[in-house]
């Protein structure tokens, strides 16, 4: 089994959601694994059990300080731990954007409604007020804007005829402690996903100029130039062309490139069988630490060495500037 992602939470209260995760974690095949528990409360509630379960804890009281000053001694809490991910758990700071920033992508939280329905206090009653029949919760990445991240998943949680704020606020935290616990378990796996890789992938070939998707032998590939007499720069791979595994195939210059690749890192770089002697390389995706700017780089790369000169052209006088 792949190492296990390491995650710290940040609470303000009793942490019940941040218990969620922790006995989630327990399981033999959960793919994180929580080191810290930390909050701007040292008398919240839940670091007790997170020290009972012999969890690192770490407190500062957010008094006295700017919002920078304190985000600032939590990130440093955080990053001494070696923790890959941030999840929010009742932590009841708005984060500043430079905090935000630093945990780009890696940084989850839960809301109590059904985004974008009802960001901030008072969701219950909010969904109870505007007679709507089901409220629920949200699993979003954390984003500047307050509870505007990219939504992960959710969970809609009936409303009954006699609800209160109160009674349902209890249904729909049995939804937050099992939604929060597998979706996070699926984000911190994401780079073996096949499907989102080639999103990724996709989305950086098809930011290039003049170019179009277009399968061969099964599999996804990029070309430049005429839709229907472009050039291929690049293809992607997932059991296909007799391969294994997840890689990405781009063009070298020549075969001297594609020998130096590969004896720089063979880890990372492979000679493709239907392609390696036309000197094309093969990058694997699916180690869960692949660098997406060197990706973007190799993919344009491999798109110079084939788009028409006007292109390049074009490409050259906009780097100048």
């Amino acid at each position: 089994m792949k190492e296990r992602a390491k995650v710290a939470v940040l609470i303000s209260g009793r942490g019940s959601n941040m218990a969620a995760l922790v006995y989630a974690a327990k399981a033999d095949d959960c793919p994180y694994e929580i080191i810290l528990v930390a909050s701007n409360d040292p008398a919240a509630p839940g670091l007790q059990l997170a020290e009972a379960e012999g969890i690192d804890t770490f407190a500062h009281p957010h008094k006295g300080l700017n919002r920078a000053e304190h985000d600032q001694i939590m990130h440093e809490a955080v990053t001494k731990t070696g923790a890959e991910y941030i999840a929010l758990a009742g932590y009841m700071r708005i984060l500043s954007d430079e905090f935000v920033s630093k945990w780009r992508d890696h940084m989850l939280n839960i809301h109590p409604s059904l985004l974008p329905k009802y960001k901030g206090l008072n969701t219950y009653q909010r969904a109870l007020d505007s007679g709507d029949t089901h409220a629920g919760c949200s699993v979003h990445l954390v984003t500047p804007e307050l509870d505007d991240g990219p939504v992960l998943a959710q969970t809609a949680v009936a409303i009954l005829s006699d609800d209160t704020a109160d009674l349902l606020a209890e249904r729909v935290l049995i939804a937050e402690h099992q939604l929060y616990s597998t979706t996070l378990a699926k984000y911190v796996t994401r780079e073996m996903d096949p499907n989102w890789i080639l999103a990724e992938v996709r989305k950086r070939a098809l930011a290039l100029e003049e170019t179009y998707e277009r399968c061969s032998f099964g599999a996804p590939g990029w070309r430049v130039g005429s839709e229907k007499t472009g050039k291929y720069f690049a293809y992607f791979s997932h059991r296909h062309f007799g391969e294994t595994g997840t890689s990405l195939f781009v063009k070298t210059s020549g075969l001297d490139e594609q020998s130096a690749l590969l004896d720089a890192d063979p880890d990372l770089y492979f000679a493709p069988k239907f392609y390696g002697k036309s000197g094309w390389i093969a990058i694997r995706l699916d180690t869960g630490r692949t660098d997406w700017g060197h990706i973007a780089d190799c993919l344009k790369k491999s798109w110079r060495m084939v788009a028409p000169r006007r292109l390049t052209r074009m490409l050259d006088i906009a780097d100048e500037f």
